[in-house]
């Protein structure tokens, strides 16, 4: 149950715009700048998406200055750096919704079905590994890899009472990069 549709409205709306924007349609100007330097932050969603610089959730979401909280890193896994910047974001600015966003044709989840990689990747793509198991088919996989990253948050928020997240959405999507749409992984989202 979804419980805060008018931010998940947000995001699809902004998406939607995106699709034929030929250029980012968020509020970047030095008067926002100002004021959110004055006032501080007030982000409506928190988006955990891959480092791939085709990946730019705040011109996918048609987002501005402050209205996304964003982290992001190769293969949009998790450990507790970013579960420590998404406990930051939903209880001290107030994000009510969550987003994990993939996305096709991402190089990490490429890596992981190739086996692996060595040295530090080795961190992402075996987290990777663990999240779709004995899945090949890429799109899947990065399907598979996204609803493992929502299951991580919300099993991190069932052992941490002190985050609010009863009142929290936390929901997963596949960016196409192709085309520019997001595609939500839950049946109701």
């Amino acid at each position: 149950m979804i419980r805060h549709p008018e931010l998940l409205a947000r995001l699809r709306e902004g998406n939607l715009r995106y699709l034929e924007a030929p250029q980012n349609l968020g509020d970047v100007s030095p008067a926002l700048r100002r004021t959110t330097a004055d006032q501080g932050q007030a982000p409506y969603a928190i988006v955990i998406a891959c480092s791939d610089s085709r990946v730019i959730p705040e011109a996918i979401f048609s987002a501005g200055i402050g209205e996304l909280f964003v982290i992001r890193v190769a293969g949009n896994v998790l450990d507790n750096h970013q579960l420590g910047s998404i406990e930051y974001a939903a209880a001290h600015l107030g994000c009510k919704l969550i987003l994990m966003l993939g996305h096709t044709g991402c190089g990490a989840v490429s890596a992981a079905l190739r086996g692996g990689g060595e040295g530090y990747i080795s961190y992402l793509t075996d987290e990777i590994l663990r999240a779709i198991g004995r899945v090949r088919d890429p799109g899947e996989a990065c399907r598979k890899n996204v609803l493992h990253g929502v299951e991580t948050i919300r099993a991190a928020f069932r052992e941490h009472p002190e985050i609010p997240s009863a009142d929290l959405d936390i929901l997963g999507a596949v960016y196409d990069i192709r085309t520019g749409l997001v595609r939500w992984c839950e049946e109701d989202a």
